[in-house]
């Protein structure tokens, strides 16, 4: 039975960014719940001042689900998402794009090992660099799909489709 899954935007994006709209409709095709918080207002106090407002926001929308949900995140979205995961409950992570730091923040990316989680990485991102979380990714052991695009993975995204509905058929399994 599909549960919900919560798809957190990049920053200097909104809600109805085009990837997490195309995987919302891609879970809704399958029977899943979503929501796409809004990190607008958080985004404008810039990229490191806007990770705990973004942290407590998302906590507040997974508290509220009924189960745990399938954290769905881009670049700033899949960091947060990644966060959250180490503090609450939750299904599975996919996350796109995803910085291993942000200039001016102490915290580094991290997840919960027992969480199920696929990475998606452009080979040409110019603003969150291959190395770094290759490097993660290597070290905890965790699949990471790297594809020959940039940073907004814009020429991938039906195959990023595709990868969603194939990770989130298992979860849906599982409840």
């Amino acid at each position: 039975m599909p549960g919900h899954v919560i798809l957190s935007h990049g920053s200097d994006t909104g809600p109805d960014a085009t990837k997490v709209s195309v995987l919302a409709k891609v879970a809704e095709s399958l029977g899943w719940t979503t929501e796409r918080p809004d990190y607008r207002d958080d985004d404008q106090l810039g990229h490191a001042e806007s990770i705990e407002p973004r942290i407590a926001r998302l906590h507040q929308r997974i508290a509220a689900s009924h189960t745990p949900p399938v954290l769905v995140g881009s670049s700033m979205g899949a960091f947060v998402s990644g966060l959250a995961s180490l503090e609450v409950p939750v299904a599975g992570l996919f996350l796109l794009a995803t910085p291993a730091l942000i200039p001016g923040s102490d915290l580094a990316f991290d997840v919960r090992l027992d969480v199920p989680t696929l990475m998606i990485h452009g080979w040409h991102d110019d603003v969150c660099p291959l190395d770094e979380i290759y490097e993660f990714a290597g070290r905890r052991e965790l699949p990471l799909l790297v594809l020959d695009d940039d940073h907004r993975l814009s020429a991938h995204v039906d195959a990023i489709s595709r990868q969603f509905g194939f990770f989130l058929e298992p979860l849906a399994k599982q409840r």
